[in-house]
This record gives C-alpha cells, sequence and structure tokens, in this order.
C-alpha cells in the first residue's frame, strides 16, 4: 500500500508541462532573433558549438529531476500494517432537538445555534471518548453513528438546522430509543446520553424511556434549552402564528425534563448564557468507569522519500553536466 503523507505537494507535478512550453517559446524567440542578423542558416554556421538537440535532452533530465523531487517532497509511505488500537473512554450520544420551537432568541442568536456551538466546543475537549449524535424533532434519526473522528462530527454538526428533521414536534421518548439503539457493541459501562431541548410539547413518555435506558446501564442527562416566560418563534422572517392566527410563543418545560433526568439516573441543567450545562455534566460522565474500546488501524509507515529525492538529485546532476554545446570531437571535423 503506498500512502502519500503530504499529497498535497503533487499538484506541483503540473507544471512539467509548462517547462516545455516555455522552453519552445525560448527557442521560437531566438529563431526570430537570429533572423534579424542575417539568414538563419548562415547564422547556425557561425555558432557551431551550440546543440538544439541537447537544450531538449537537458530539459527531459530536469523535467525527471523535479518529477522525482515532487514525489520525494510528498514523502510516499508504504509497508502500512494493521494494528489493534486500544483507548479508554465513554459513549456519548447527544440527542439535539431540531424543532421550530429551537429557533426562538432566547440566547444569540438562538437556541439551536447556541447549543451547536456549545457541542462543538465540547468535542474539541474530547480525547479517547466516542461521540455520537441524534437529531429529533417529530421523529428521530443518527445524524453521526458514534465515532472518536471529532472532524467529522464537528462537520456533521455544521449542517444541522430546523430542516433536518422534516416531521415537526418534540418526540424526545422516541430520540432517546434510537440513542440506546446507536451505541457500540463494545460498549457496556460507560454510556450517557445528553438530550437538549426546550422540553415543550413532547409526544410520547420521556420518562419512561429514560427508566428504560437507566434499567440497561445507561444514564440519561438533560439540558433544557430556553426560559420560562418563553419567546416567539421567528420563521422566514416573520412569527409563528397558531390556526387562529395568534403568535406563538415557545416555553421552557423544566418539569417533564428534571423527571426525565431523575428517571434516568442522570441531572438536569438548564442551559445559561454564558455556561450552557454540558461542562459539569461532562465532569459527571468522567467519573464514571471508563470503557475499554479497541479498534483496527494503519499504522507505522516506512518513509521511503529519501530514495525518490537521491533519484532526483541524480538527474539534476545529469542535467548540468550535458550541457548545451556539441561534443568537441565534432568542432574540428572537415
Amino acid at each position: 500500500m503506498l500512502n502519500f503523507a503530504q499529497a498535497q505537494y503533487l499538484l506541483l507535478l503540473l507544471l512539467i508541462p509548462f517547462f516545455f512550453v516555455i522552453q519552445a517559446l525560448v527557442l521560437k524567440m531566438r529563431r526570430r532573433r537570429m533572423k534579424k542578423f542575417g539568414d538563419e542558416a548562415l547564422v547556425s554556421q557561425l555558432m557551431p558549438s551550440y546543440s538544439k538537440a541537447k537544450v531538449w535532452v537537458r530539459l527531459v533530465m530536469f523535467s525527471l529531476g523535479f518529477f522525482f523531487f515532487v514525489i520525494g517532497l510528498s514523502r510516499p509511505q508504504i509497508g502500512a500494517k494493521l494494528k489493534e488500537h486500544e483507548t479508554k473512554g465513554a459513549e456519548i450520544m447527544i440527542v439535539l432537538d431540531v424543532s421550530n420551537s429551537m429557533l426562538a432568541e432566547d440566547y444569540s442568536p438562538n437556541r439551536l445555534e447556541r447549543a451547536k456551538l456549545a457541542i462543538s466546543r465540547l468535542v474539541d475537549k474530547l480525547r479517547d471518548d466516542r461521540i455520537g449524535l441524534i437529531v429529533f424533532a417529530g421523529n428521530s434519526f443518527v445524524q453521526l453513528p458514534v465515532t472518536t473522528d471529532y472532524v467529522s462530527a464537528k462537520m456533521f454538526l455544521n449542517s444541522i438546522d430546523t430542516g433536518s428533521v422534516p416531521v415537526q414536534g418534540t418526540a424526545i421518548g422516541d430520540a432517546i430509543n434510537t440513542a440506546m439503539r446507536s451505541f457500540s457493541a463494545q460498549s457496556e459501562k460507560s454510556r450517557a446520553i445528553i438530550v437538549i431541548t426546550d422540553g415543550e410539547n413532547h409526544e410520547d413518555d420521556p420518562v419512561a424511556a429514560a427508566k428504560q435506558a437507566a434499567d440497561l446501564g445507561v444514564r440519561v442527562f438533560a439540558i433544557g434549552v430556553g426560559s420560562p416566560e418563553g419567546k416567539p418563534i421567528p420563521v422566514d422572517g416573520e412569527l409563528l402564528k397558531d390556526k387562529d392566527g395568534e403568535i406563538v410563543v415557545t416555553r421552557l418545560d423544566e418539569k417533564v425534563l428534571q423527571d426525565m433526568a431523575q428517571a434516568g439516573n442522570g441531572v438536569y441543567v438548564r442551559a445559561g448564557t454564558s455556561e450552557f450545562g454540558l461542562n459539569p455534566i461532562i465532569e459527571d460522565i468522567r467519573r464514571m468507569e471508563d470503557e475499554r474500546y479497541s479498534s483496527i488501524v494503519f499504522e507505522e509507515f516506512d518513509e521511503q522519500f529519501m530514495y525518490f529525492l537521491g533519484i532526483a538529485l541524480f538527474f539534476f546532476v545529469v542535467e548540468m553536466l550535458i550541457g548545451d554545446r556539441r561534443s568537441r570531437k565534432h568542432l574540428f571535423e572537415h
């Protein structure tokens, strides 16, 4: 298996065709200058030592040297082998409410964007823990399977909006069940679900779902997003109204979230404007017994760049030794 550690340098290979184009243009301009002195064939006889063929040979040697130099610069590696890698940590499923009520502007710029920012900052602090992402409204689905690829986690997180789940509502219980099905087979001890929602208009029984999760050894935490006094919901530049034409005000339902967290052997935190609530929950999760995870990874590549740089040096030296003049033995032939 061949791998390039710095493959971006391979783009420099696109310069090689331009070397030949430039050389052709230089020779064309040279012929034009020679014509100013007289007949081209006569002027060429007055310069018997100049070899046009050697100019092209030198360019070929230089291009070959440049080719192998770029390959070496890209750090080719071979000999990768599969190795089992073991880490210790927790599996954390983030369950994020993406219903329209999360557009309320209790926080800046709104509930959903503030929650995404807090999750992104949490991901930055993770080391060996695994994280997954569930989005829900009227139903739920896995946005990101459990992983240690934190870069991908942040990419998936950035793509989330209220259109991620087409069915509106707040099916918290269904989201908890989806999270339960999404843990890896290796996970048995340190498993946690963090539900981030305003808790309003829940359509199923989140308390029962949390109790069932706790019975299976999974702790369920809750972060309440919003304010008890409530805020209107801006949608498409207007405030959302009900069927009677009244402006809808969405309020945080702390009671159901407190009961859910208690049933799930977790804790409930109301999100603040400065401290969203994830940090104290993560500290609580850290006190759980770490799970050991094993995964198969590629590692121990053998560097090969020095061989390509050596070949490049050979062609550069040959290019310098060739010169652009004919061999001397031809200069004095009659």
